[in-house]
């Protein structure tokens, strides 16, 4: 009965989370998440959030805190979209959030973490615990497909050796000169 209670859990925390794992994106190596996806999470405009990141610049190095490039925006307006319009989400709205005056900052997960510092409302705790949980999960999730991964290359390899062994095997019995009666031979009779 226990295990049943907690896959609903689990279950239950997937799906919650599903959402903060749709707006992980990975950027120069890092898995981030972009300032206004967060700021929509906090409920909090982005401007209000990216003006206390800079009240607190020391708190934010080049790991925690990435300003994108044109070009990565760019990209990144394009992913965004085509998820957008796989998860039937307005596209109306999402094209509104991409015009933006300056290029984005995006968060790494330590970058996230810190963030609990600098906004301290109840909202912004409980969207922190959530958001470090997608990352975990995801973490998990990669970790389970490079193992996954592995396995199947493994196993290609091994088939890969037993169809080159039957398929020589197969070409030997086809290209065989010398050919062998199978049966019986009724005395008195000759090869037809």
């Amino acid at each position: 009965m226990r295990r049943v209670k907690l896959d609903f859990h689990i279950i239950y925390i997937i799906m919650e989370l599903q959402p903060i794992q749709n707006r992980i994106f990975n950027i120069r190596g890092f898995r981030v998440m972009m300032d206004f996806h967060l700021a929509e999470l906090y409920e909090v405009e982005t401007k209000i959030l990216n003006q206390a990141v800079k009240r607190n610049l020391r708190r934010f190095p080049a790991d925690f805190m990435i300003q994108l490039t044109g070009k990565e925006w760019n990209h990144l307006k394009t992913q965004m979209a085509i998820l957008d319009a796989e998860n039937e989400r307005s596209q109306f709205v999402t094209f509104d959030s991409l015009k933006r005056k300056y290029l984005p900052y995006t968060f790494t997960e330590q970058g996230i973490a810190m963030l609990s510092s600098v906004l301290k409302s109840d909202r912004a705790i409980d969207v922190n615990i959530a958001i470090m949980r997608a990352f975990v999960i995801l973490r998990q999730h990669i970790t389970n497909y490079q193992e996954l991964f592995q396995r199947v290359n493994a196993l290609e390899k091994q088939m890969n050796r037993k169809f080159k062994d039957i398929h020589e095997a197969l070409n030997y019995l086809l290209n065989s000169h010398s050919s062998t009666e199978i049966g019986f031979r009724q005395a008195g009779r000759t090869k037809s």
